[in-house]
């Protein structure tokens, strides 16, 4: 069985929590497929991060840029693997019962509930980010190329992923969705799971806090979308960001990374 047909999205939400055993419990022979699939995957070695404030959109833009959902709806046109706890998140309140759209009224009216579902050891926040977390480390053996959908609220935390990503050998790129507040309180209240607005507000200030830092840290690598209306993604944003992903990989250290995956491969030790 290959590795793709393994992870493909449909195995992920229909076995949410004993997927994670599983992958766990992968030897060396999946690891060296993953190497061998890995070193000719299109987008290999690219990391895109995908930031914004709650609602802004950023989920739908990446499909519109970079062609997810065709096919696997986790797996961009290009190749590119998906990382984002939210999706195992819905799936995992859902598996309890919970509705997405309860979670505001949880946290005014039940903070005991409130605290299980996101705060405490094992609860379903803390499952989904784990369960996301093993995820991308099979993603990172491989050195497959990843979107990685978050907010951006947090500036240390993608400084931190940057880095690491970095070190792998991935070239990093950043797409910042923007919208104003009134927007995106607007999108919170309408969509299926619904922050709350104190939430909503915190997070979308600390996003235009943080624009010009990510500007600087990713520098030509950096774009921004103004998503205050629903509209196509500019054709320019699209073809800047496919661009980056079809490229030669200009990080040394991914450059060496494929020149020893492929030797081993030629050499036998990764079975093709």
């Amino acid at each position: 069985m290959s590795l793709k047909t393994y992870i493909k999205e449909e195995v992920i939400k229909d076995n949410l929590y004993s997927l994670e055993a599983e992958m766990l419990s992968m030897k060396e022979g999946l690891f060296l497929q993953l190497v061998s699939e890995g070193v000719y995957d299109p987008g290999i070695l690219k990391c895109v991060f995908m930031a914004g404030g709650p609602a802004s959109g950023k989920s739908y833009q990446a499909k519109d840029i970079f062609g997810i959902g065709k096919g696997l709806s986790s797996v961009s046109a290009t190749g590119l693997k998906t990382v984002n706890s939210d999706s195992a998140f819905e799936a995992g309140l859902k598996k309890h019962g919970i509705s997405p759209k309860d979670l505001a009224r949880i946290e005014k009216e039940d903070s005991e509930l409130w605290d299980k579902i996101t705060k405490v050891p094992g609860g379903i926040r803390d499952k989904a980010k784990k369960l996301t977390a093993t995820q991308k480390k099979f993603y990172e053996a491989g050195r497959l190329g990843m979107i990685i959908d978050g907010t951006g609220d947090d500036y240390n935390k993608i400084k931190k992923q940057k880095l690491k990503a970095e070190k792998l050998g991935y070239d990093c790129y950043m797409v910042f969705v923007n919208t104003s507040l009134k927007v995106a309180l607007e999108r919170n209240a309408n969509r299926e799971r619904v922050l709350p607005e104190d939430l909503v507000k915190e997070s979308w200030k600390e996003c235009q806090e943080n624009l010009g830092k990510f500007l600087s840290m990713f520098g030509g690598n950096f774009r921004v979308i103004d998503n205050t209306v629903y509209k196509p993604v500019t054709k320019s944003i699209q073809k800047a960001a496919n661009a980056f992903v079809r490229k030669p990989i200009k990080n040394k250290i991914g450059v060496k990374w494929v020149e020893n995956a492929k030797a081993l491969k030629k050499s036998g030790h990764i079975k093709k």
